[in-house]
């Protein structure tokens, strides 16, 4: 009950966030449309030619996804995050809506089979931007957790309420109208993610395309940790893609419930995951989060296993949301920790490769199910499929262990230097250096931070709230999250120029003169637009 009672506060923190609301809003129309379209399409598939062929979809669906899950993630590095995740939910909804208008026209079932894939392929360019964008909307650390934890919150619900929806018009209407109606909230999606600003883009190295989309995994060959991470995560798709045909399989050969059943069995994962909420909220600000990550692979896998061995109806659905519980928890204690290990400036391309794995776990899951079912029947895949992540997990329990030690990066603190013109420029080490230098300090309203004519010897970087700038006596403007102040007096060494006021309450973080000149003047473009800013602000403000 404890937990739970941090639930309300968790949610308030992150959704008084306008640009992390705006975000996570956008992720639930696209969470419930993508397992919603999924659904259908299986639905379409088998119904057209069994399981095998329902297999067969999938792997077209895909495999192309996997393909170019690196590639969309590079734009996420290389351009502003944020209008490359309102991108890719604008070509999500143009393929669905002609995957929607193939289907409703009765077109070939080859032609529909082809528009779900593209729209498969432009999926991947969600999660791996959204990884990007969150480290620099949150303002603390704890909050970058609390809002992974209401990401896990909202995509299980999602689960719940897009497979439902997806089973109501399966009953009423068919794939296409599942279709339409996804395509539309994707859409909806694309316009809340058009207001946020998000980070600046990250500066491409010149090493070319491919080079450049590669980067995630070399750097998961360089950090053995966070490639652990990945492949754990990885797995649970592989099991995900199983059941997406297994759960097909069950609702219509094995519990009778018709196509429609499907959705429903689905929604009953998701609605577990809803239940975990409580288990997760108890993440946020756990520096240890390797015990929860495997508390819920076992719970997710043991439900599994004991579905297969008792297949009823009543016991499936309690069953399904034991294992969105334990699944909800795996993910968000994954993904957090690898968020914390993975350097900013590739930290999209870091998710990239999880997203193209996923896809792959996806694909192989898909094509494993029908095997195992001509193999053992549907009740001993289903059971089969539970143990996949138990072994996984066991072949590195050990190393698993030393994974919350390594995971010690700022990831919040290098997001907000990211978002300062000032330090942008400036390569990953640099930036970790100079975020585990920041010293956190919080004012109250009214209090004056810095005052003209005193010496200065302190960088302020702006987390949350407002701070009004006055020369003279003469209010001259406003800054607040991602401006910085108290750059002129370290770099022409002068007093400061100007009065700044907290005008509400205030997060800001401190940098000493000396790490500020060190990494700012030993850097072309980071020196450049120092000396541009002493240009324009020596004599006037701050």
């Amino acid at each position: 009950m404890q937990q739970l009672a941090r639930v309300p506060r968790i949610a308030r923190a992150v959704f008084g966030n306008r640009e992390l609301r705006r975000v996570e809003l956008a992720f639930a129309a696209f969470n419930a449309a993508e397992w919603g379209v999924w659904i259908a399409m299986l639905v379409f598939a088998y119904r057209h030619g069994g399981a095998t062929t329902a297999g067969l979809v999938a792997l077209a669906q895909l495999v192309p996804a996997a393909i170019f899950a690196p590639f969309a993630a590079r734009l996420a590095d290389v351009r502003p995050p944020a209008r490359v995740l309102t991108l890719g939910y604008v070509l999500q909804g143009a393929a669905l809506t002609a995957t929607a208008t193939a289907l409703l026209s009765g077109a070939p079932p080859l032609l529909a089979y082809a528009l779900a894939a593209v729209a498969a392929t432009a999926v991947t360019i969600t999660r791996p931007s959204q990884a990007a964008v969150l480290p620099a909307l949150a303002r603390t650390p704890d909050e970058l957790t609390a809002t992974n934890a209401v990401s896990g919150w909202i995509e299980s619900a999602s689960v719940l309420a897009g497979p439902a929806a997806t089973g109501v018009l399966l009953a009423l209407s068919g794939p296409g109208a599942v279709f339409a109606v996804m395509a539309a909230l994707v859409l909806a999606g694309a316009v809340l993610t058009a207001g946020v600003a998000g980070p600046a883009a990250g500066a491409p190295t010149g090493a070319g395309v491919l080079a450049e989309s590669l980067q995630g995994f070399k750097l998961l060959r360089r950090e053995p940790g966070a490639g652990l991470l990945v492949g754990v995560l990885s797995v649970q798709y592989l099991l995900i893609g199983a059941l997406d045909v297994l759960f097909v399989v069950l609702a219509i050969s094995v519990l009778g419930l018709g196509g429609s059943g499907a959705g429903y069995l689905n929604a009953a994962f998701g609605g577990g995951g809803v239940l975990g909420v409580a288990a997760t909220a108890a993440l946020v600000g756990r520096r240890r989060l390797i015990p929860p990550l495997l508390a819920g692979a076992a719970v997710w896998s043991i439900a599994f296993v004991v579905l297969g061995a008792r297949p009823s109806t009543v016991a499936a659905f309690v069953l399904l949301a034991l294992a969105g519980a334990g699944r909800s928890v795996l993910d968000v204690a994954g993904r957090t920790l690898l968020q914390r290990l993975a350097p900013g400036d590739v930290l999209a391309r870091v998710f990239g490769v999880l997203e193209s794995l996923s896809m792959a776990g996806l694909a192989v899951g898909a094509i494993l199910a029908p095997a195992l079912v001509d193999l053992v029947g549907a009740r001993g895949a289903v059971a089969c499929a539970g143990a996949i992540l138990p072994l996984a997990l066991l072949v590195c329990a050990a190393r698993l262990r030393t994974v919350d030690a390594e995971a010690t990066a700022p990831i919040v603190e290098i997001a907000l230097l990211r978002s300062i013109p000032l330090f942008a420029p400036l390569g990953a080490p640099v930036l970790e250096s100079l975020a585990r230098s920041l010293r956190p300090l919080e004012e109250p309203a009214g209090t004056v931070v810095v005052r003209a004519g005193d010496p200065g010897d302190l960088y302020y970087a702006i987390a949350d709230g407002t701070l009004s700038v006055s020369v003279d006596g003469a209010t001259v403007g406003d800054i607040s999250r991602g401006d910085g102040f108290g750059e002129l007096a370290l770099l022409a060494d002068v007093p400061r120029t100007a009065t700044v006021t907290a005008t509400t309450d205030v997060r800001l973080y401190a940098l000493a003169k000396d790490p500020f000149l060190t990494a700012v003047t030993g850097h072309a473009a980071s020196k450049q637009e120092a000396d541009r800013l002493v240009e324009e602000r020596l004599g006037a403000h701050v």
